[in-house]
């Protein structure tokens, strides 16, 4: 398959009616931190972008939202030509002039702190990453607390980066400022908004 071909297949089949359901998806879970919401599989995007991350971009992007690619996606020309055939979403030139930034490789990721924190005055303008993870259950356990959660939640996402829960704290103390994260699985979200507390499990 060539990459024309590539750019123009695996879109939405039905855009305004499945662009809504993950719209509704993203915000049950941003809602509730921690919780998964499950999602059919409505996008079909390249490798490695995978089809929950895929279709998670083309809901929230547009061409007003900067979208940063990380190194195991940036390679791949017939991403950026699917990304923007099917969301008119432009590729950001730096972590921290995107709106959005689509994770492949949550382990090897650089530092919150080098996406757009946001500002005082406007603390949404900050990077809402997309983490592809192939589970929420394999990886280290995360005790969440915070805006969301009746009394405590846990989640374990595979593949996060090694100092990540430290790397969080310094995240909530940037509040209002901060990122948000949404973790993408092969069958549904999990977020964690800026707001929730992390520690390790043996914490």
């Amino acid at each position: 398959m060539d990459i024309a071909t590539q750019s123009i297949d695996g879109g939405f089949a039905d855009p305004v009616f499945k662009a809504q359901t993950v719209f509704r998806a993203v915000m049950d879970a941003m809602a509730r931190p921690g919780t998964v919401q499950t999602l059919p599989v409505f996008a079909r995007p390249p490798a490695p972008l995978s089809a929950t991350a895929g279709a998670i971009a083309l809901a929230l992007c547009d061409n007003d939202t900067p979208l940063w690619l990380d190194p195991a996606l940036q390679g791949a020309v017939a991403i950026k030509s699917w990304l923007g055939f099917h969301s008119g979403a432009p590729v950001a030139n730096t972590p921290a002039d995107a709106h959005f930034a689509l994770i492949a490789a949550p382990a090897e990721m650089m530092s919150l702190d080098g996406f757009s924190q946001g500002t005082q005055d406007y603390p949404d303008r900050s990077t809402t990453l997309i983490l592809q993870v192939s589970d929420l259950v394999s990886g280290a356990p995360l005790l969440l607390a915070g805006p969301g959660i009746e009394t405590t939640g846990t989640i374990a996402p595979a593949q996060m980066p090694r100092h990540f829960v430290e790397q969080w704290k310094q995240n909530n103390q940037r509040f209002p400022r901060g990122i948000d994260i949404i973790l993408a699985t092969p069958d549904g979200i999990a977020c964690l908004p800026r707001t929730t507390r992390i520690k390790t499990m043996e914490a």
